[in-house]
């Protein structure tokens, strides 16, 4: 099988622009999501033209996936989270090439986590937080229980996963696994509501306090990468979505600057248009703390 599989991998292994080949077997690692197949070989390159590329093969019986990833495109997910499977692949497979110990430097990075990446990993699911919040109020309140609780269910997810970013770890597949030995609170607030016999009513309620409350507490931790990008002088909201730093959660930006307006952490003063009764809003930092 070993041999098999090092045919589907070490030609790629002389070109250069291949900058790291890892192996992960389903068998050697039952928690890994490999997507129902065996075993998963993921390919780090420095192509810049594709990002991912998958291909399948079938090796003495067994299914394997074959990912090419772009560095670019890894680095990208490292930060923003969308892809779970990826730092678990990189956290628990076998290195089979690295060139110039280049993947040993990212998991050594992944291990490190940091502050940079930290705080601009928890803004993302801080603000995801917000918007899944929002939107399960106004449809709880509106009586639509089922969409409501599993709108909370996903905020409540995104707090789990922020707990994790701000002890300093990767939120990992068993996510609140992590979450009941780091922050017991919210583990146990999790757990309250799987095993409640109140009515969904009452435990959308119950999940939309115990939320706001989050919120609240983690709103500036939450916020610290947003907040750091802010100059003194004030500014548009289109000069925010234009920053470049903010792309990563640019869709719930706006959310993001209403809350902090509300929590006193940005004002905002209106600004004289052309046209009578039309003013424009700039917004500014409340005060001079620096993040």
């Amino acid at each position: 099988m070993d041999v098999l599989l090092r045919q589907l991998y070490q030609d790629r292994a002389s070109d250069e622009d291949t900058l790291a080949i890892l192996v992960l077997e389903k068998e050697q690692s039952p928690l890994s999501i490999t997507d129902g197949f065996d075993v998963i070989i993921l390919l780090i390159n420095s192509q810049q033209d594709i990002d991912w590329e998958v291909k399948h093969y079938e090796v003495a019986g067994k299914c394997v996936a074959f990912h090419s990833l772009s560095q670019v495109m890894m680095h990208h997910t490292l930060i923003v989270g969308n892809q779970r499977r990826l730092i678990d692949w990189l956290v628990n497979g076998k290195i089979v090439f690295d060139r110039n110990e280049f993947l040993t430097g990212v998991k050594e990075r992944i291990e490190s986590f940091p502050p940079g990446d930290r705080s601009k990993k928890m803004t993302i699911q801080f603000t995801k937080m917000l918007r899944r919040f929002e939107e399960g109020k106004v449809l709880f309140y509106n009586g639509h229980y089922f969409d409501a609780f599993s709108n909370m269910m996903h905020a409540l997810h995104h707090l789990a996963r922020l707990s994790v970013i701000h002890h300093g770890f990767y939120p990992e597949v068993t996510v609140w696994e992590q979450v009941r030995h780091i922050e017991p609170q919210t583990y146990k607030l999790y757990q309250e509501l799987l095993n409640s016999e109140e009515t969904l009513e009452k435990r959308i309620e119950l999940l939309i306090l115990a939320t706001e409350l989050a919120i609240h507490s983690k709103t500036e931790i939450g916020s610290e990468h947003f907040l750091s990008l802010i100059s003194i002088d004030v500014s548009s909201i289109a000069e925010f979505m234009g920053h470049q730093e903010v792309e990563d959660y640019r869709i719930d930006l706006e959310l993001l600057v209403r809350h902090l307006v509300e929590k006193g952490f940005l004002c905002y003063k209106r600004k004289e248009t052309k046209v009578e009764g039309i003013e424009k809003i700039l917004y500014l930092k409340k005060n001079n703390k620096s993040y």
